[in-house]
């Protein structure tokens, strides 16, 4: 009898892709704690004590047996870059593709736990002309079509400046073809953030981007609910 075969899950699958793709153009791959202390969650990322971001409705915050170091669950992959800078001197140019979580009503689009995608690039001449080309590079590979990417002003504590990242991929039959969509935060590395971890930001620049790999599953096979990916639903998960 035939036994069926068994497959990577549909998240495992993105995550695959995007190594791969940001592989071709010189970014490793990088790791980090779900469980992260204020310090690296917050304050290394130029976060201000009173930014809503640490209030109770967007944060997961416990108890930990060192009372003297705040610990949440992360709410965003970036805490990973702060501790990469520390431990590496530059050039550096890491993906950071993790679980993160917010204390947020989950609904078709939005979930307290779901999977991002961080970025970062930091060398000696780093532009916003660079962060473009790699997304431009990345989206064109990953809705295999080519794509056009714009900015929009934003403001994140960790950039400056910082941008809202728009993508319309310009040929192929997917329902996006010829539609701006929001993808993404991003901006240059706040050079608060860069000082922390101790690099020179009067020598170095770089870059840094953070997305869902959830929205961009969405975007790519036209899944109608988030939550889906996580029931364990293999009527679901068999698409894949």
């Amino acid at each position: 009898m035939n036994q069926p075969v068994g497959h990577q899950h549909p998240i495992s699958q993105m995550i695959a892709e995007i190594n791969s793709i940001f592989t071709e153009v010189g970014f490793d791959f990088a790791e980090g704690p779900e469980a992260e202390t204020e310090h690296y969650n917050f304050d290394q990322l130029n976060v201000p004590k009173d930014h809503p971001s640490r209030d109770m409705q967007d944060t997961f915050w416990f108890k930990s047996q060192d009372v003297s170091e705040p610990t949440v669950l992360r709410t965003h992959t970036s805490p990973v870059q702060a501790r990469f800078m520390e431990s590496h001197k530059p050039p550096i140019r890491i993906i950071v593709p993790g679980k993160v979580f917010r204390n947020e009503a989950t609904d078709a689009t939005h979930e307290a736990q779901f999977f991002q995608l961080e970025g970062l690039c930091v060398d000696k001449g780093i532009s916003l002309g660079d962060l473009k080309g790699t997304l431009e590079y990345f989206f064109s590979k990953f809705f295999s079509g080519k794509t056009e990417v714009r900015f929009r002003p934003s403001f994140f504590p960790f950039v400056e400046p910082g941008v809202e990242v728009d993508m319309k991929l310009l040929e192929g039959d997917s329902k996006l073809a010829g539609k701006w969509i929001e993808v993404m935060g991003a901006g240059m590395v706040h050079p608060n953030v860069l000082r922390a971890a101790g690099i020179d930001a009067d020598v170095y620049s770089g870059f840094a981007f953070g997305m869902g790999i959830d929205r961009l599953g969405v975007m790519k096979y036209g899944i109608e609910d988030v939550r889906d990916l996580y029931t364990g639903d293999l009527r679901f998960v068999n698409q894949f």
